[in-house]
């Protein structure tokens, strides 16, 4: 989720963020770089690497790294966060306040326009809304809207809007929540509340293709599956940060070791994560054009709870403590990898050291537990990660180790683009633990439990693949809410973690360093807070 303007002290309490999954792939067209063309201080085209968007490029229903690069450049939110993590009024708000944190008044800023010329008012983000939540819509980031008043009725059937918003005029709205929630300032720069246009309800299907958003980049062209998108600077764009480049061409690849291969060429300008067998190399190959970002990202391997194989905790738990996490760090990742032993992130505040007791390493307790559980071990478990995007080596590394360490075959189940592994997974078709990373979508703690392991975030309308839910820790969550103190809060969220962590619905694997390249035809290249290349800012040197 995100920041508040206010930045009030619950606020600063917890980091929460956008969500990502990590990076996969697409054709192998090389094509030509950045093709230059400006002076260092303006113009000229560049160039990036994606994978296949799973879904048509709408905010509401991007939740995944490859599309979120895209939607980001094309879309300003209501907020933006400074590199510090705190909420930035440089978006469309000009203002967002509460004097009870569940009653709140939205003014925005004049003179935004969509890229089509039409205005950016209260209406445009009120309807946005009430279409994303509509469980009709089928919306993957549907989910984050479920704290507005109305939400429920609007999942039943029983209503067609949430009762929780209104625009007064054209720059002013309200928005009531279901209880109290000092973070909802911070959660309204994700995509799901972004504003759309009147011509996006014409044909949803074809605006997906060709999107008209509000953002320093418009499209004038429609995406191209396998191949890609290009985008033109967005000389109306209303906004402080606009694009310095004139155009940025998003490429689509299939493998991102091909598109590594690329940049090593020229021909394709900045790689946003690199293949892990190159970390070690990729810095004396590009010198000032290797970065190293710390992430918010946490790598899981989740569990299917409803495969009856998987349903037991202690089989979950077995799986998790046979994994030696440092030993795949340096073996596969150079030592980049962190070993996760906790549910939230180091990067906010709530992580606590050694939270997460079962992703500690020990295999006589593995073998305990799975014998408990009464495991059939004569069968192979499946692995399954998206193909193209780097995973192959250590997902095989997690099966030689659970073949090593509790004697189960396993079989790797790494053939499926990303645009259809998370389908799969929204289907309950995983058959096996799968490899899935997360980063938050907002600068707070909370942002790690609610869109993971609620009952709110399953899909269609969340990213709770694991589909784990307890009563419980939805109720500790929404008390920490609710809590008007900073500790309190955290308290209430360490609180849900901890029952998280003994049901282990997904085991916390890495805590994750972003390593990226660029070519020399471009730079001042930076990641932002959520792992996304910061578009405005690059410069393509003549």
């Amino acid at each position: 989720m995100k920041l508040s303007k206010r930045r009030s002290a619950l606020l600063a309490a917890g980091l929460s963020g956008a969500l990502l999954l990590s990076a996969c792939g697409g054709s192998d067209d090389s094509g030509s770089g950045g093709s230059g063309g400006g002076s260092g201080e303006g113009g000229g085209t560049f160039s990036m690497y994606i994978g296949e968007p799973e879904n048509p490029l709408v905010p509401g229903d991007t939740t995944e790294s490859e599309g979120d690069q895209v939607v980001n450049a094309l879309w300003t939110g209501l907020v933006k966060f400074t590199e510090e993590g705190e909420v930035d009024y440089t978006g469309v708000a000009e203002s967002i306040e509460s004097d009870d944190n569940q009653n709140w008044t939205i003014t925005l800023k004049d003179g935004w326009t969509f890229h089509d010329g039409t205005p950016v008012n209260a209406e445009s983000f009120v309807r946005a809304w009430n279409y994303t939540a509509n469980p009709q819509n089928a919306q993957d980031a549907g989910s984050y809207l479920s704290r507005i008043a109305g939400f429920q009725e609007l999942q039943d059937g029983a209503a067609t809007e949430m009762t929780g918003l209104a625009v007064v005029d054209d720059t002013t709205f309200t928005v009531q929540l279901s209880q109290p929630f000092a973070l909802f300032p911070s959660v309204v720069g994700y995509n799901s509340f972004y504003p759309l246009p009147e011509s996006f309800y014409d044909d949803p299907a074809a605006f997906g293709t060709r999107p008209i958003g509000n953002g320093p980049f418009q499209a004038e062209e429609d995406f191209v599956p396998g191949e890609g998108i290009t985008l033109t600077r967005y000389d109306d764009y209303a906004g402080d940060d606009k694009a310095l480049a004139d155009s940025v061409e998003f490429r689509v690849y299939a493998d991102v070791n091909t598109a590594y291969n690329d940049a090593q060429a020229g021909n394709v300008d900045i790689i946003d994560v690199i293949p892990p067998d190159v970390i070690e190399s990729a810095e004396s190959e590009f010198g000032e054009g290797f970065i190293r970002t710390e992430s918010s990202q946490i790598t899981y391997l989740g569990f299917p709870t409803y495969d009856q194989r998987f349903a037991d905790p202690r089989v979950r738990q077995a799986i998790s403590m046979a994994v030696d996490r440092e030993a795949i760090s340096q073996a596969i990742f150079s030592g980049t990898r962190a070993p996760a032993d906790s549910f939230i992130a180091p990067v906010v505040d709530g992580y606590r050291e050694g939270s997460c007791t079962y992703c500690q390493l020990d295999v006589d307790r593995a073998n305990q537990l799975l014998d408990e559980a009464g495991f059939d071990r004569s069968q192979p478990v499946d692995l399954w990660f998206n193909a193209g995007a780097g995973h192959d080596a250590w997902m095989e590394a997690v099966g030689n180790q659970l073949r090593q360490n509790l004697g189960v075959e396993y079989v790797l189940q790494g053939n499926l683009d990303f645009s259809e592994y998370l389908p799969l997974g929204e289907a309950q078709g995983w058959t096996g633990p799968f490899r899935y990373g997360w980063s938050f979508d907002y600068p707070a703690a909370e942002s790690y439990l609610t869109p993971l392991f609620t009952e709110a975030a399953l899909p269609p309308l969340g990213s709770n693949y694991s589909f784990y839910t307890d009563p419980q820790v939805q109720d500790l969550i929404t008390q920490g809410d609710q809590a008007t103190d900073e500790a309190e809060a955290i308290a209430d969220y360490q609180a849900a973690e901890d029952i998280i962590a003994e049901a282990m619905p997904m085991a916390p694997m890495f805590f994750t360093e972003i390593q990226s390249v660029h070519t020399e035809n471009v730079s001042n290249v930076r990641l932002d807070l959520f792992q996304r290349v910061v578009f405005s800012e690059v410069t393509v040197n003549g």
